[in-house]
């Protein structure tokens, strides 16, 4: 699977589970990062920086979706490998 591919499913996925993504730019302290998960007001976010990789940002949305507890969420053979690495 392609990694834009994947990150369309895994963007998909974490909407379903409630995650709203946003990528902005994130310079702290003058050092790049990729991004991270946030509860605020009762909600989710996920902001990720939209400077890195497509790849980059598929870990960053792995980890966050990983929090969740997915036993009764389908999702697609391939995708469901990843996320059990």
């Amino acid at each position: 699977m392609h990694d834009n591919q994947t990150l369309k499913q895994l963007e998909d996925l974490a909407e379903r589970l409630g995650i709203t993504i946003r990528y902005e730019p994130l310079h702290i302290d003058g050092s790049v990062h990729f991004g991270g998960f946030c509860h605020f007001n009762n909600r989710d976010y996920l902001i990720i920086n939209k400077k890195t990789t497509p790849r980059e940002k598929i870990h960053v949305i792995i980890d966050a979706v990983k929090r969740r507890d997915l036993t009764d969420v389908f999702i697609a053979p391939s995708l469901r490998a990843l996320l059990e690495k």
